[in-house]
């Protein structure tokens, strides 16, 4: 897999984002994908290469399940993309946007990788647990 990524977040912060020190970058394996309790929120991170960190909410938007950590890492054109290991969905992984037709969209979130440290930006509230796709309880 080929892709030429920014150095800088793909998505912008406004002012209801927080930055969090999540693990040393040497934590995370490349092309792996890891899950981490952040701010009371699950999220995948997949080192995509040496230094280039991309994350994305664990839980799939479709089924509600915490597994996209485990999903299969690819490319479409220079998209890295993360397919999803219940019903392989394909999620684009600097977007969020479902390639796979109609799908709902896979939260993503800025990455910073600083002094060997990788930080994630996440909205100020955390989403509501129990809460699936679509706001259904």
């Amino acid at each position: 897999m080929t892709a030429t990524l920014p150095e800088a977040p793909t998505r912008p912060t406004g002012p209801a984002t927080a930055w969090h020190d999540v693990c040393a970058l040497t934590d995370l394996e490349p092309l792996w994908g890891e899950a981490a309790r952040v701010a009371g929120r699950q999220v995948a991170l997949y080192r995509v290469d040496g230094t280039t960190v991309l994350a994305a909410d664990h839980r799939d938007p479709r089924t509600g399940a915490c597994v996209m950590a485990r999903g299969i890492l690819g490319s479409r054109g220079a998209a890295v993309t993360v397919a999803s290991p219940l019903h392989k969905e394909v999620y684009d992984l600097g977007s969020g946007r479902c390639l796979s037709g109609d799908g709902p969209e896979l939260p993503v979130h800025p990455v910073l990788v600083r002094d060997g440290r990788v930080l994630v930006a996440l909205p100020s509230a955390p989403p509501v647990v129990g809460e699936l796709p679509g706001g259904r309880p």
